[in-house]
């Protein structure tokens, strides 16, 4: 049955934050704090540290005054473009291929360039730019109303940007906002939707009745501005919570009535929190008079009504409820429809499937006494060819992933490399020869490097050797006993022994030129192939009679002189390599 997580989870999850003490303690943390400032009003922004038992918050506040005429006078986006030409490229890296240029509501960076030296004082005191860890103990909660707000979205992302994802869990900081205007264009949105842990990191609290969190998103002079994470909807008796930008723009509009809108200070917004804290959430919308509604459109009418939209029985009935009513189920069950159609799991799982296949079939031509790189460069058997078939599946999936991950910002599409760098350095290792047969079955090829390599086994490559901590020395025991049931390191290795076959036959018949120049390259290669053994990066499957290696090694005897002298003639001439597949060359 199809599920509509958008518009059933988004009432729970509401009474989740209520509960919850965060959002009281963040509130609190920014009234004491504009209490401070309304005091001292020559200070356009004030920040404050509040050490709690479970959280450290960060509260920011402007001057209520001072918002106000940003908010109404600052109005127009500065894009990151003017920002990098101001000497301020502090967002640049928030720019990708796809997504090459946003920009920022310009009351809000106003602000914090004004602001910007005592910011970076803050950062550094709760930021090891070293180690790139935070450095509290306890959940950070960055927060501010209005502007404030603004800014602690502002001073969130250059957190974000910082903080260095590992493999370990990173605790990264959550901004709660209290009436703060749209912060950006639909760049800025999509350049944190890319990144996709940071969207669940704000919550911005908007009340049915406050026109800041409206005033850029329905003014006719300034449309652009969208959201982005996850917006908390309330007034004194209902809340919920919708993370969907569309959903969010349409409840925004549809919440903007003149009549009503005003703007909401930060002791409006504490006692609403206060009142949804003491209430039982929602409990008289549980009987909504309306049992035959099907339940998506019950869940819609339940979130607009919590949202702020005024809805009776008979208003069910009215176009324009109808309409915004049918374009939110509409726009669900798109949603629903699409995230059936990712089959994430199942691709995965085939994933898993295909390379145990290829696996399965490495260790089956090794029994026959022939290599899989070899088998599959002659095609002599079924298992061949049902191998192409493992190989094609696997390489439209890995293509794809790179391309998404090549496209992501530097420091996220980062963080992905390192999650899926294991599996996809297998794969590489396993498929890349594959690829590498079918070039040189056609005669006449030469150069895979240049004229077969596809980019994504090249950018697999340079991730997995970037990330690569080189331990210095000779390789460990561990190593050494794995080495029968390890892939080569190298998958590249084939190509190398193709062009050394090529560089034999150029020794033996071509020209002076060509035979200098295969003369050079086999000395490189004999180099290449004792360094490989050194470091137990070659499989054992080498070494089989019928392998292309074996091979160039008869034809490279033929035509070297007896005179000839290397540690790689040594280890074969004494067949060492019966050893080293034990672990004890």
């Amino acid at each position: 049955m199809t599920k509509f997580p958008q518009f059933i989870s988004g009432l729970d999850l509401a009474k989740l934050v209520v509960s919850a003490d965060l959002l009281q303690l963040s509130c609190g943390a920014v009234k004491d704090l504009h209490a401070e400032t309304n005091r001292n009003p020559q200070f356009s922004v004030r920040h404050k540290i509040v050490s709690q038992s479970n959280c450290t918050i960060i509260a920011f506040a402007a001057p209520a005054l001072i918002s106000e005429d940003l908010i109404l006078q600052g109005g127009d986006l500065v894009s990151s473009s003017a920002l990098k030409e101001q000497g301020f490229p502090l967002f640049e890296s928030l720019c990708s291929e796809g997504n090459p240029s946003f920009s920022v509501h310009g009351a809000a960076i106003t602000l914090f360039k004004a602001y910007f030296q005592e910011l970076s004082l803050l950062k550094d005191q709760i930021h090891d730019s070293k180690s790139g860890e935070l450095q509290v103990s306890s959940q950070l909660i960055v927060t501010g109303h209005s502007l404030g707000g603004s800014i602690a979205s502002l001073f969130t992302l250059w957190l974000l940007d910082n903080i260095k994802q590992t493999y370990k869990k990173t605790k990264l900081p959550l901004c709660f906002t209290f009436g703060s205007p749209l912060l950006g264009d639909q760049g800025l949105q999509r350049a944190i939707s890319e990144r996709s842990k940071w969207c669940s990191c704000f919550l911005h609290v908007a009340a049915n009745r406050d026109l800041l969190p409206r005033i850029s998103s329905t003014s006719q002079s300034n449309p652009q501005c969208k959201p982005f994470g996850t917006f908390f909807f309330c007034s004194e008796f209902r809340c919920n919570c919708v993370d969907d930008p569309e959903v969010v723009s349409r409840l925004l509009e549809s919440t903007a009535s003149p009549a009503s809108a005003e703007e909401m200070g930060i002791d409006d917004y504490s006692g609403i929190v206060n009142s949804l804290k003491s209430r039982l959430i929602l409990r008289e919308d549980s009987q909504i008079g309306q049992p035959v509604l099907p339940p998506l459109r019950l869940g819609i009418i339940l979130q607009l009504k919590a949202a702020g939209v005024e809805i009776t029985a008979e208003q069910q009935q009215n176009s324009s409820i109808d309409d915004l009513i049918s374009k939110l189920e509409s726009h669900e069950n798109r949603t629903a429809q699409q995230m059936t159609g990712i089959g994430g799991i199942e691709k995965l799982n085939r994933v898993k499937i295909n390379m145990a296949c290829l696996e399965w079939y490495k260790k089956n031509r090794k029994t026959k006494g022939t290599g899989y790189y070899d088998s599959y460069k002659n095609l002599n058997s079924i298992s061949d060819f049902e191998a192409t078939k493992f190989k094609k599946s696997l390489t439209h999936y890995w293509r794809k992933l790179v391309e998404e991950a090549e496209r992501k910002p530097q420091k996220e599409g980062a963080f992905m490399r390192e999650t899926w760098l294991y599996a996809g350095t297998n794969y590489r290792r396993m498929v890349e020869p594959l690829d590498i047969a079918e070039f040189y079955r056609q005669k006449g090829k030469r150069d895979y490097q240049t004229h077969g390599r596809s980019k994504h086994y090249i950018l697999l490559e340079q991730w997995q050797k970037d990330s690569a901590e080189k331990l210095a020395g000779p390789p460990n025991d561990k190593k050494k006993q794995n080495v029968a049931g390890n892939l080569t390191e190298d998958s590249c290795f084939w190509m190398n022994v193709e062009e050394a076959l090529i560089s034999c036959k150029q020794l033996k018949d071509g020209s002076t030129v060509e035979k200098q120049s295969a003369r050079e390259f086999l000395n490189k290669f004999e180099q290449y192939v004792m360094d490989q053994i050194n470091n137990y990066a070659v499989s054992p499957e080498i070494f089989l009679e019928k392998s292309s290696f074996m091979k160039w090694w008869i034809d490279f005897q033929e035509i070297i002189e007896t005179s000839h002298d290397s540690p790689l003639r040594g280890f074969m001439t004494n067949c060492r390599y019966r050893q080293y597949e034990k672990g004890l060359f």
